[in-house]
């Protein structure tokens, strides 16, 4: 797959998730085998303002290379701005939001509003591609509802912007998060197009990355699923490669890593504030651990980054090794 100047075989992309892809995640997953990482969305009004709480959500490090930058709005002008204002923070392309369902942003004809505007839309993509001498790439849904797939004539439309790839979630936007992804499409526009297409939606097990890759699709891009296992990466590329399945992370290996990643959330946010914004996270990595809901309350209640350190490893000193897991961290879709 090719996006500018960057060449990737099948990708395995981190999701852009609002809260979660900030740059502490981010690293987590690129150490893990993300191939590509996605910021959380980010308004593209904020970035003109430079607004500081708006501009911490784009602030990138060569760590987690190549890196996109995702940002959303509803007037081409600001798009515009926006993308000329991120070229100074050097990602390795853009990536324009066309596809977030919360009620607000499409209120404001944002996001998958687009949708139900395909010349605004258009309109948002150009602007976007004609302000930046970055690569431009789109991620957008299926269309508006069951009644409205437009995604084939949003593809082409994509392509003819000058946008070098699309990466489609697999639902309409009043589905949400809700049903099962409709993986077809994938197929139907990879055939309407030349840009590469990355797909999205219900990945959660490397069995799930095969079947999305069997669609002649270019890369997948993990979401959800690596909340509760970034692991993903690193294990469905071990699958791919040989057919085989890594042995699941240790309990030590789950928490040493759920601290690795407070720690870069601290360097990043401060101690008080790195430990309080992440209790976000505890329970993707605490996830299928027996005897952990006091654990977990415990641990909403620390502001040190040493308490909760005790705290861990308290519970690997005090639970016995066969009575750690309760369920498997994976669950096929």
């Amino acid at each position: 797959m090719k996006i500018g100047s960057l060449t990737i075989d099948k990708p395995l992309c981190l999701a852009p998730m609002e809260d979660v892809t900030e740059m502490p995640f981010r690293v987590i997953c690129k150490r893990l085998g993300a191939d590509i990482v996605y910021t959380e969305f980010t308004s593209c009004e904020g970035i003109i303002r430079d607004i500081p709480r708006i501009m911490e959500k784009i602030e990138i490090c060569d760590e987690e290379r190549p890196v996109a930058i995702q940002i959303f709005g509803g007037r081409p002008e600001a798009m515009s701005d926006a993308a000329q204002a991120i070229e100074r923070l050097k990602p390795d392309f853009i990536d324009v939001n066309c596809g977030c369902w919360v009620k607000n942003h499409v209120a404001r004809n944002e996001g998958a509003g687009l949708l139900r505007d395909l010349t605004l839309f258009e309109a948002i993509v150009k602007a976007t591609v004609k302000a930046t001498k970055l690569p431009v790439t789109v991620k957008t849904r299926l269309g508006w509802d069951e009644e409205s797939i437009v995604i084939t004539d949003v593809a082409k439309m994509v392509e003819d912007t000058g946008a070098q790839a699309l990466t489609l979630h697999c639902r309409t936007r009043a589905q949400a998060h809700n049903g099962l992804a409709d993986w077809s499409w994938l197929e139907k526009v990879k055939k309407a197009v030349k840009i590469p297409v990355i797909g999205n939606g219900d990945i959660a097990s490397p069995e799930d990355v095969q079947a999305m890759f069997a669609t002649g699709c270019d890369g997948v891009m993990i979401g959800r699923g690596a909340i509760a296992n970034p692991w993903l990466f690193k294990q469905t590329k071990h699958y791919l490669t040989t057919g085989s399945h890594l042995p699941e992370p240790s309990v030590e290996e789950r928490l040493q890593t759920c601290i690795e990643h407070l720690k870069l959330n601290v360097a990043y946010k401060g101690e008080k504030g790195g430990v309080i914004t992440f209790r976000k996270h505890y329970a993707g990595y605490l996830k299928g651990l027996a005897n952990i809901a006091q654990v977990r309350m415990e641990l909403m209640q620390y502001v040190l980054f040493n308490d909760v350190v005790m705290c861990l490893n308290r519970y690997i000193a005090d639970t016995p090794v066969g009575v750690r897991f309760i369920e498997p961290i994976m669950r096929a879709r």
